[in-house]
């Protein structure tokens, strides 16, 4: 199982962090050791005082495939999920100040907590899902579908023109405008619609 994550799917996450607008989905990766299940508490890392928050859609891949073709893409998921990408922002500027990839700075143990999966067939529209953040009971982040640069169909499409995706490899889908830091004692809560899919907190 592999993580795939998009950076940049929402332009107004773009523009808060000053980075261009892609013309092309934006795609890094985290190994399965940053997936934390069943609502496990967030540890801060000792090598960053910087982590944020990103919250996110998570789409689970169904069977395999690739060089797949858009209007074929809906075939290869089924399930969608909530997760959050931390991010050690201070360690990702450090490594992009010098040209450096990313991985450090999204890819560390525990990087990713994931909650359960749903079927999509839960939704009416893939284009038309809410989802949310809070951290302390205040909204931090509120996404919906509509607003991503590259639907659905087109990240696994563009994907699977370079890395062949297998079943229950996961992907990250972007994330919103509002992200920010964590700090210790927070509480996280996150919603696709009105349903709680996690509830953890920060150490």
């Amino acid at each position: 199982m592999k993580v795939i994550a998009i950076g940049r799917n929402y332009g107004e996450h773009a523009r808060e962090l000053n980075n261009p607008v892609p013309e092309k989905p934006v795609i890094f990766l985290k190994p399965d050791t940053a997936v934390s299940k069943n609502n496990r508490p967030f540890y801060i890392p000792d090598f960053s005082n910087d982590v944020h928050y990103e919250v996110e859609l998570v789409l689970k891949v169904s069977k395999e495939g690739k060089h797949i073709a858009p209007k074929f893409a809906g075939k290869y998921y089924e399930e969608i999920g909530l997760g959050i990408d931390f991010t050690a922002r201070d360690l990702q500027a450090e490594l992009k100040s010098k040209g450096l990839p990313w991985e450090l700075a999204k890819g560390f143990d525990n990087s990713a907590p994931v909650s359960e999966f749903v079927p999509i067939s839960n939704f009416k529209d893939l284009n038309n899902i809410n989802f949310s953040l809070t951290i302390n009971g205040e909204k931090k982040q509120q996404g919906n579908t509509k607003n991503m640069l590259f639907s659905f169909d087109e990240i696994i499409s563009f994907v699977s023109q370079y890395i062949t995706l297998k079943k229950g490899d996961l992907i990250f889908t972007g994330t919103p405008a509002g992200v920010g830091k964590v700090n210790i004692g927070d509480k996280l809560v996150g919603y696709i619609e009105n349903n709680e899919f996690l509830n953890f907190e920060v150490k």
